[in-house]
């Protein structure tokens, strides 16, 4: 029988830092073959993912998580070595304990119980070696390689650390978008002593960035918080002290729940981008990248089987959550409903990053009864 939290120390001792493997997945292969599962390993770019399936019918229920990990930093910030999976006082400690190897394994550990019962449907597993990174050559990839073989996924939860306190007390149901706004202003440089001749962009960059960082963007919306707007730099790259420059940069980060598209976003700030050159002269060009789009899983069924499994199991009502950042549900929610469940998120990417082990036993007896409630009535 599969022991999550040896599982766990088995996966953290993977130095598996974005995008190096470390030999995580085969780790999870050599737990998963035994099991009936039929494991795929596919190959994008510098990236190694996983693809497995046990049943060949429908409902498919789809568990998403990644074995890549942030780097571990100053090992002499930690207590013992990062990748060495050490348990202290009934703690695991390790880069990946919490973010999210342990959850993995909690996954596969209830899993394998379920299975055990007898399986209807389908369970399978999309895991990724690229999350932590640029996620270009991991789930977005996997999910299409998916679609071309005809591989499709009715429910999907991901095992992102979601916990605010413990593991199940938080369900993420949607996240907010994400974009990086970057904005430069032209103007025309010269010499301090003769501003006539010049056209300082300082000021012109400078007003937009007042305004949009003074106007709040929303007051926030049943499920979702306010959207923000944060600026996290402003650049001349000046040396000199007697010289207005030709040119100002500034970026900000927008974190946008579901009253915004990217598109909308933009609009706004092209808008008062234009009235503001308008007015004081200079050009403000503007670029825009996104990382992700807000979205929302509706309360609904697929939901009520995840909530009501976990207080089964914890005693204790979990909350429906849209906060923090980004995750690959962002791209799975093309494809079926996602929700998110994991560990608490306290000392995920720190120094000494770990989890209590009990926490890893619920979390996999929370997926276990989730598992079971799934299949007992599909939504």
């Amino acid at each position: 029988m599969i022991d999550a939290v040896k599982l766990a120390q088995d996966l953290i001792r993977c130095p598996s830092v974005t995008p190096a493997d470390g030999g995580a997945l085969r780790v999870l292969e050599l737990a998963l073959g035994p099991l009936g599962f039929q494991c795929y390993r596919l190959q994008f770019g510098d990236v190694a993912n996983l693809y497995a399936r046990i049943g060949n019918t429908s409902p498919n229920f789809c568990f998403a998580g990644h074995t890549d990990v942030v780097p571990p930093g100053d090992a002499k910030l930690w207590k013992s070595d990062p990748f060495a999976a050490e348990i202290r006082d009934g703690v695991l400690y390790g880069r990946g304990a919490a973010d999210m190897k342990s959850a993995v394994a909690a996954f596969v550990a209830a899993a394998e119980r379920h299975i055990a019962k007898g399986l209807k449907g389908s369970i399978s597993l999309l895991i990724t070696g690229d999350e932590e990174g640029v996620a270009i050559n991991g789930t977005k990839k996997v999910l299409e390689w998916m679609t071309q073989k005809g591989e499709r996924i009715d429910h999907c939860l991901v095992g992102e650390p979601t916990g605010i306190a413990r593991a199940g007390d938080t369900i993420k149901i949607g996240r907010r978008g994400s974009m990086r706004i970057e904005l430069r202003a032209h103007g025309v440089q010269g010499h301090t002593a003769y501003p006539q001749n010049a056209l300082n962009p300082i000021p012109i960059l400078a007003t937009l960035v007042s305004q949009l960082a003074a106007e709040p963007l929303d007051a926030g919306t049943a499920h979702f918080e306010p959207s923000t707007l944060v600026f996290t730099t402003f650049d001349v790259g000046n040396p000199a002290s007697n010289v207005s420059p030709a040119e100002a940069f500034a970026a900000c980060n927008i974190r946008f729940n579901d009253l915004h598209t990217p598109e909308s976003l933009l609009e706004r700030i092209e808008q008062k981008a234009a009235k503001i050159s308008h007015e004081m002269g200079g050009e403000i060009a503007i670029q825009s990248s996104v990382s992700g789009v807000a979205f929302l899983t509706e309360p609904g069924r697929f939901t009520e089987v995840l909530s009501k499994a976990t207080a089964r199991v914890t005693g204790a009502a979990p909350a429906f959550s849209t906060g923090g950042g980004t995750s690959d549900a962002r791209f799975i929610k093309d494809h079926c409903p996602v929700a998110e469940l994991g560990l608490a998120s306290a000392t995920m990417h720190k120094a000494n990053e770990c989890v209590p082990v009990a926490e890893i036993a619920l979390l996999a007896d929370i997926y276990e009864a989730i598992l079971g409630d799934y299949f007992a009535s599909p939504p």
